[in-house]
């Protein structure tokens, strides 16, 4: 991002042998607020630079406020006065860690040095660690202007470290690029096992290192025909000596101009060989006949295809050779330039025949500073901790600050920034996502839905004015308050316009990423929780009708009560401070209450209604634990979620009730939820027991967003899901259950309910506002035996898991995965349905469903599919009778 120049460094004279003979700019306009972020608070740096740009990583603690609750301290008093609050807020600070990387050229090196000397504060160490070629040619001027020792890193270790790292903790940091697309970016959502896979770095040559685990790497192969081979022909052949223009002529060329091409060769016979006419023959094959002067740009992009098409057949051969599937693409070479990445993708695919997937990174560039920081923190184990993209001291990939003309950008050196928050619990994948490689959590790409887009986009935008409003009135005592909340709008305004003109800047857009970033931004200028005072008064209000609720259900006959209790967990929902159709009528009238709520929804049958088979399910025996993440502060936790743990309880269902860690809009947080079921406890005996028994357990879900993503849930979370048992998941909320995880598979039990409360979203699927969402969806076990050609079938995967070794793979568009027995060929497969895509013989087994035959070239996998429980022996023959098959999930 290229940031519009507030502050002028002083000039300084170069400095250190590292400086000598080199053209260092010694006057630069820096805003050091935007760029340099907390330097103050620095306490661990690491640096990479290579021949044109320089990385700078650093560590520091970020003191932030912090909205706290605790129940008010009764000792001594009689009673409770009827209307006093039930917990009280104070405002803390809070200190935190970050992770700041920034990209810049190396031509502001030295006045970027001097500006981090005279600001460092409280730095920690007296080693910078370094890598890259730079490293080198640096060291004398950093030591100099830092008062720091380099400790060098070895730069393939960095590239690694940093490599593993983004992919674990940046959702959606790994793309394809595809030229015809609208737009060109589709992100990959990020693998739980993201091990082995290949790394191609392109700088000067070309390095190819295999990676199976954090620690264990190896160098394979590589070129010395690599991006110095294209900077240096083509400036032989351009007389153009800058790469960025390099590859700006050959975006503009025609390489049929300079190579020959296979109908050049074999005319129009190309086709009884099965070739395409427009495939290159020979590169530059044209040059040695045709007596004609070549224009740069036709020859910038001949180069391009030429060097492109050696290193990706070359990256797919070693790619076959290591039975790998996936392969990232770094290094100078790349820098997200649309041309490189297009000529690398089609290389790939037409060597690989489409088996093997190019990919890129989002921060390619920051690899080896990540790493080389990573190696400095050792002692720290930073990798123990999960963390997160700060989106608002982040630059998206490929955008500019919107406010900076041409003029300007030419005068101003680019800057780019990646911020991290360390969070304070470890995040993994929740253990009942039926296939977690193939989950996404997001419904709709907007990415994608160009209409969808600009109506979020837009909407965001008109409720801009009400969270400033909002975020002033949180904090009625604070003189700068309206001053912050102003900044506040304009950052994220200034987000919003970026994403209108490149929607990819920071992943996949999403509303959930919209929300994200909006929460961000807050957060940024001190608003930790906007509705804090909204939520305390709603939660006040709640329990004082807690008691009422619960006699008039208990007065119901069964069949009855599940019916009003369905109904008071969507009527609760129906209060989101986030939904503009609410919050104007919450607003305007006071007096709006449970009750209301009741009125506005949908009657049935709902837009989705499977309410008559959750009935049919109640009547059967109960489940065995229930996991409820929930949504809303107030009615809809107090009078909606609590009467419904309060059912299940009585049916002998144990319930985990998950709330997010931290706060966002109306939500209800953990903290909240500890003090709000204490009072309920206090009220009946059902609840009371519970939480005493230990039968209902309140936890955090890692999160403070309002949506809900099902792989970055807490550790803990995960843990008490698996020691539980849990057989039935409840999500609720149009954040949490529409806007995601409308289409997760769980292996089993689910309840997704939510009101739509958004006419443009209501009529999209099909209703009308207050509209109703009820979709239970019962899991049934798949049973699957088969045989395989194992040797032509290419995991993508392994993971160690001794005597057998699990392995998933695509055949098709169908992603399957085995357990591959020490009896091979024969194996047991579990898989999601998406089987049922595949062909058929035809043929029956024992009455099960049919035998069914995958292929991918002389690859075979035959399997039986049941669901009617196992088959006494493989249907194949072969393996021993005494080897039981595995169950699907």
């Amino acid at each position: 991002m290229s940031w519009p120049g507030t502050f002028k460094m002083a000039e300084c004279g170069a400095s250190g042998s590292g400086s000598s003979g080199d053209s260092l700019d010694k006057s630069i306009t820096l805003p050091p607020d935007e760029i340099f972020r907390n330097l103050e608070n620095a306490k661990r740096f690491a640096i990479d630079i290579g021949g044109s740009l320089t990385k700078l990583a650093y560590y520091s603690t970020v003191q932030h406020k912090v909205a706290k609750v605790r129940s008010f301290d009764h000792s001594g008093k009689d009673t409770e006065r009827e209307h006093e609050p039930p917990y009280e807020i104070s405002v803390q600070e809070e200190i935190t860690a970050r992770l700041h990387f920034i990209k810049f050229e190396n031509t502001y090196i030295e006045a970027c040095l001097d500006f981090i000397k005279d600001h460092l504060v409280n730095t920690e160490t007296k080693v910078i660690q370094a890598t890259g070629g730079g490293a080198y040619k640096f060291k004398d001027l950093i030591e100099e202007k830092l008062r720091l020792k380099v400790d060098k890193e070895d730069v393939m270790t960095c590239l690694i470290k940093g490599c593993n790292f983004v992919l674990k903790n940046i959702p959606h940091e790994a793309f394809v690029y595809q030229k015809d697309s609208d737009p060109e970016f589709r992100f990959q959502t990020n693998h739980p096992h993201i091990f082995p896979y290949l790394l191609v770095n392109i700088g000067s040559g070309v390095s190819i290192v295999k990676v199976e685990t954090e620690d264990r790497f190896e160098w394979v192969g590589g070129s010395s025909i690599g991006g110095g081979t294209f900077w240096g022909l083509g400036a032989l052949l351009t007389k153009t000596k800058k790469f960025d223009e390099l590859l700006h002529l050959a975006s503009r060329g025609q390489h049929s101009n300079v190579d020959m091409l296979v109908r050049d060769v074999y005319g129009g016979a190309h086709q009884t060989l099965g070739l395409s006419g427009n495939l290159i023959a020979s590169s530059f094959g044209k040059s040695a006949t045709a007596d004609q002067e070549f224009s740069k740009e036709d020859m910038a992009k001949s180069l391009l295809h030429m060097i492109s098409n050696d290193i990706g057949q070359l990256a797919c051969l070693h790619a076959r050779l290591h039975s790998l599937d996936r392969v990232y693409f770094g290094g100078f070479f790349i820098r997200g330039h649309p041309v490189t990445m297009r000529t690398i993708t089609y290389s790939i695919n037409f060597f690989s025949k489409g088996e093997v997937q190019a990919l890129f990174l989002r921060h390619e560039g920051y690899l080896g500073a990540i790493g080389a920081f990573l190696k400095g923190a050792e002692q720290d184990n930073p990798n123990q901790y999960s963390w997160g993209e700060n989106y608002a001291g982040s630059s998206g990939l490929m955008s500019a600050s919107p406010e900076l003309g041409p003029a300007q950008r030419a005068r101003s050196g680019t800057f780019d920034l990646l911020e991290m928050d360390r969070l304070e619990r470890p995040l993994v994948n929740l253990p009942l996502l039926l296939d977690p490689p193939s989950y996404v959590p997001d419904t709709v790409d907007l990415t994608d839905d160009a209409l969808a887009r600009k109506y979020w986009l837009t909407c965001f935008e008109e409720a801009l004015d009400g969270v400033v409003k909002r975020a002033v009135a949180s904090q009625p005592d604070s003189v700068d308050a309206a001053e912050r909340a102003e900044k506040f709008r304009q950052k994220y305004w200034n987000k919003l316009q970026t994403l209108r003109q490149q929607p990819f800047a920071y992943g996949t857009l999403t509303v959930r990423s919209l929300l994200d970033t909006r929460e961000h931004c807050l957060n940024e200028f001190n608003f930790p929780d906007p509705y804090s005072k909204v939520k305390q008064r709603e939660n006040g209000v709640a329990l004082r009708c807690f008691p009422g609720v619960v006699r008039s259900l208990d007065a119901l006959g069964w069949e009855e009560r599940q019916l009003a209790l369905v109904k008071g967990l969507l009527a609760g929902n129906v209060f989101d401070w986030g939904a503009k159709a609410v919050s104007d009528v919450l607003e305007s009238d006071p007096y709006f209450g449970f009750e209301e709520a009741k009125r506005k929804l949908q009657e049935r049958p709902w837009l989705v209604d499977s309410y008559s088979e959750w009935l049919q399910r109640l009547k059967g025996p109960p489940h065995k634990c229930a996991l409820i993440f929930a949504d809303n502060s107030g009615i809809d936790i107090i009078l909606g979620v609590f009467p419904f743990v309060r059912e299940l309880l009585l049916r002998g269902t144990e319930v985990i009730l998950a709330c997010n860690s931290g706060p966002a809009l109306n939500d209800v947080t953990h903290s909240e939820s500890l003090i709000v079921a204490e009072r309920i406890a206090g009220m009946d005996p059902v609840v009371h027991s519970a939480l005493r028994e230990e039968r209902l357990l309140l936890v955090q879900t890692g999160s403070s967003s309002p949506c809900l993503d099902l792989s970055r849930l807490d550790k803990g979370l995960a843990a008490l899901v698996r020691e539980r048992g849990a057989d039935l998941v409840v999500i609720e909320g149009m954040g949490r259950a529409v806007h995601t995880n409308y289409h997760a598979a769980l292996r089993c039990e689910s309840l997704k309910l939510a009101v739509i409360k958004n006419a443009w979203l209501a009529e999209r699927l099909g209703g009308r506002l207050f509209s109703v969402i009820f979709k239970e969806t019962a899991f049934k076990s798949t049973y699957l035996y088969g045989t395989a050609v194992t040797r032509h079938i290419r995991p993508s995967r392994t993971d160690a898991c001794d005597p057998e070794a699990r392995r998933s793979f695509v055949l098709g568009d169908v992603r399957i995965g085995i357990y591959l027995t020490a009896k091979e060929p024969f194996i047991y497969i579990y898989i999601n349905r998406e089987i049922y895509t595949g062909m058929s013989d035809g043929t029956q087994h024992r009455g099960h469903a049919p035998n069914r035959v995958f292929k991918r070239g002389r690859s075979h996998l035959r399997c039986f599919i049941s669901e009617q429980g196992p088959l006494p022996t493989p249907p194949m023959g072969g393996a021993q009778s005494g080897s039981p098959p595995l169950r699907c999930f």
